[in-house]
């Protein structure tokens, strides 16, 4: 216990220190957190889910503090939702079967960018006949126009852009071909050029229903260009999800990666020096055969011909790395140890190999590893990102690198969604700066040759 007191005074010492373990103790928190509150299984289901999930979530939208910066507010998802009692609602029976349900969906509309997408999404409950619904849409101006009409089925959407009656009516309405029908819709006629007409819309949806017991819900949602803390990507997932589980994802990766490899690697130079003969030399040789065994190529070859499980990646790192050729600057220091006076001691009362390779000899040089150890984490959590960011990560889990994987085969700096890549460099590179900050104070500190004086 006053060793460890003595050494946390040193470590009081280093300020880089300080700001290093800050930033691990906050990483392991969150590592701890994130399975609790969302379970594996609800991440797998919201990373795997697609539009099914996150149907009413805009495709790669700018996180939400994007607009906090800029002086021009992009704009934000709206959306009215009458199950949940969003909107104005009217019924009215027409005939003994037949009855219209009205719905009015009222919003400000404040932004000087278009929306990038307009969908009506509906969930009818009927026997055989369909219920049919026509929309109004009402500018600020005063301006009717007819949205367009469709009979859905028991689960449907409209999107607006893709209707052709209405585009052709849009198109004769502003004189422009090609016109995007959101461009359409909020355009300002008055304006030279396409300029949007901010003020408050109305969307009217009458339906028809056919039979005494069908209903129907409907859902309107005006993409917005921003959406979340960590914005959405090409399938409008959330990347908040990714990056979260990424942290618990890296720090189990980096950690279980080093302390495995280290804690092997010590054991098996001790062992081969106190045995020495034939034992060492075949650690020895097996040792340089290894090292000239490229690590990167045999787990891209893995991944791509058997699988890309991470624990089975996590393994053969593992495998790989316990011979490399820090078996021989163990061994060069073992072989010093082993010549110490205590070690001779603990010979003549009768010692067991195990024990004193176990008690003795691997014990005298912990200190020295564990900066080290400490060091070593964040290039194995940088080779489970560069897996995912070849096309090797796990297909299943959601980690940083297979956001970065995503964003690159998505052409996300091409076409400026620099957010998509930057979020999670960035937590890469601050994990690695933590790690690496803590690493060489406490190498500081338990190496005597580099003590400051």
């Amino acid at each position: 216990m006053n060793m460890l007191a003595n050494h946390l005074r040193q470590i009081r010492q280093y300020p880089s220190a300080i700001v290093g373990l800050i930033i691990i103790s906050l990483s392991i928190i969150v590592a701890i957190a994130v399975p609790i509150f969302i379970p594996y299984s609800e991440a797998v289901r919201l990373w795997r889910g697609g539009e099914e999930i996150w149907a009413e979530s805009p495709r790669n939208a700018w996180p939400i503090w994007y607009n906090w910066i800029r002086s021009e507010k992009l704009p934000e998802t709206i959306i009215f939702n009458s199950s949940e009692g969003d909107g104005e609602l009217t019924e009215e029976a027409l005939s003994k079967d037949t009855h219209e349900k009205l719905f009015i969906y009222k919003f400000d509309y404040h932004y000087n960018e278009f929306p990038p997408e307009l969908i009506l999404f509906s969930k009818s409950a009927f026997s055989e006949k369909q219920p049919h619904v026509e929309m109004t849409w009402y500018t600020p101006d005063g301006r009717e126009l007819r949205a367009g009409s469709f009979s859905p089925g028991h689960s449907d959407s409209f999107r607006f852009s893709q209707d052709d009656r209405l585009q052709r009516r849009l198109e004769r309405a502003t004189g422009i071909d090609g016109i995007l029908a959101e461009e359409a819709l909020f355009d300002d006629p008055e304006q030279e050029g396409l300029q949007v007409l901010q003020g408050t819309y109305r969307l009217e949806i009458a339906t028809l229903l056919f039979e005494p017991d069908s209903n129907i819900e409907t859902t309107f949602v005006s993409y917005g260009l921003v959406q979340g803390l960590a914005g959405t990507d090409h399938q409008r997932r959330d990347l908040m999800i990714p990056l979260l589980w990424g942290t618990p994802i890296a720090i189990a990766f980096g950690l279980f990666a080093a302390l495995g490899t280290t804690i092997i690697t010590m054991g098996i130079a001790a062992i081969g020096v106190w045995y020495g003969g034939l034992l060492d030399a075949i650690i020895q040789r097996i040792t340089e055969i290894n090292s000239i065994i490229p690590l990167l190529p045999i787990l891209i070859m893995v991944g791509t011909f058997y699988s890309r499980s991470i624990w089975l990646m996590l393994g053969l790192v593992i495998v790989f790395s316990i011979f490399g050729l820090g078996i021989k600057n163990y061994r060069a220091i073992f072989l010093q140890v082993r010549e110490l006076p205590y070690i001779d001691a603990a010979k003549a009362y009768g010692a067991s190999d195990m024990r004193i390779i176990f008690r003795y000899l691997v014990p005298r040089i912990l200190p020295m590893i564990i900066p080290q150890m400490v060091t070593m984490v964040p290039s194995y959590v940088f080779l489970e990102a560069s897996l995912a960011i070849l096309g090797l990560g796990d297909p299943v889990l959601p980690t940083w690198g297979k956001i970065i994987e995503d964003a690159n085969s998505q052409g996300a700096l091409f076409n400026g969604f620099y957010y998509w890549i930057l979020e999670p460099a960035f937590l890469l590179m601050v994990i690695g700066l933590g790690f690496a900050m803590v690493g060489f104070a406490l190498d500081r500190i338990f190496n005597p040759r580099l003590r400051e004086h």
